[in-house]
């Protein structure tokens, strides 16, 4: 069965504020605008990472988020941005915008991501794709937590389709993954878990996976006195659901 690939206008569509963007990422406050929108210092202008000139628009479209999503995963890997801007370049000349929110880069083109990763200097084990042994090109741990559909073993570790996953879906053509799919939702806490990021449910904050329920609405009602199960059955949730809310925003007020 074929299903068509996201149309681009997902990654166009203004979804989250800058403010949205750190908090949903944990990130220090005012990163996000200036990875996405460039910022000035010192009488200096930066232009930003993902978009390719200062805009002043405030809005961020998915296709931008889903971006800063991977970006801050390797600045957590302590990867500076001037290494990472380089990549983000170089695979955006290729494909256009949003490079790193397609699919193709990491299953068509690995060498060129590869041969991007090593002109930049990106550290060993936190690049998007590794050489192995025998010279065959394959996604690092740390892409393969990016693409989390993806089924990954030690014995072949390859991007594979995965039937009925849905942390992070990807188009398929006749049951392969579709080189030119885009990302549609994402899973902050892994495609088990209950938590989704996704634009066409509550205007992108977490929710709980296909349902128009936020799980900030659901701490909440823990939090004010609502048992667990009660909130569930309330709800017409699992119990599961409505822990992995709860634990989710605990771990947001922490963070």
């Amino acid at each position: 069965m074929r299903t068509m690939s996201p149309a681009p206008s997902l990654l166009e569509r203004p979804v989250y504020g800058f403010t949205q963007v750190d908090s949903l990422l944990s990130l220090r406050a005012g990163t996000a605008r200036r990875w996405i929108d460039g910022y000035d210092r010192g009488g200096r202008h930066y232009e930003p990472v993902v978009r390719v000139h200062s805009t002043g628009d405030p809005t961020v479209t998915w296709g931008e988020f889903v971006e800063t999503n991977l970006l801050a995963q390797f600045r957590n890997k302590h990867v500076p941005m001037r290494r990472m801007r380089p990549v983000v370049e170089r695979l955006r000349a290729r494909y256009g915008t949003y490079p790193l929110a397609r699919a193709r880069a990491y299953v068509v083109d690995r060498q060129l991501v590869h041969d991007v990763q090593e002109d930049v200097g990106l550290p060993k084990g936190l690049a998007l794709v590794e050489v192995l042994a025998s010279g065959q090109l394959v996604l690092t741990r740390p892409a393969h937590a990016f693409f989390a559909t993806a089924e990954f073993t030690e014995d072949d570790p390859q991007l594979l389709s995965a039937q009925g996953a849905d942390a992070l879906v990807w188009a398929e053509l006749d049951g392969e993954l579709d080189p030119d799919a885009f990302v549609l939702r994402l899973a902050p806490r892994g495609r088990a878990n209950a938590v989704r990021l996704d634009p066409d449910y509550g205007f992108g904050e977490p929710t709980v996976r296909g349902r128009n329920i936020r799980t900030d609405v659901l701490a909440e009602a823990v939090r004010a006195g609502d048992s667990i199960p009660s909130v569930a059955s309330g709800w017409s949730l699992s119990i599961e659901d409505v822990t992995a809310a709860v634990d989710f925003e605990a771990s947001r007020a922490a963070a």
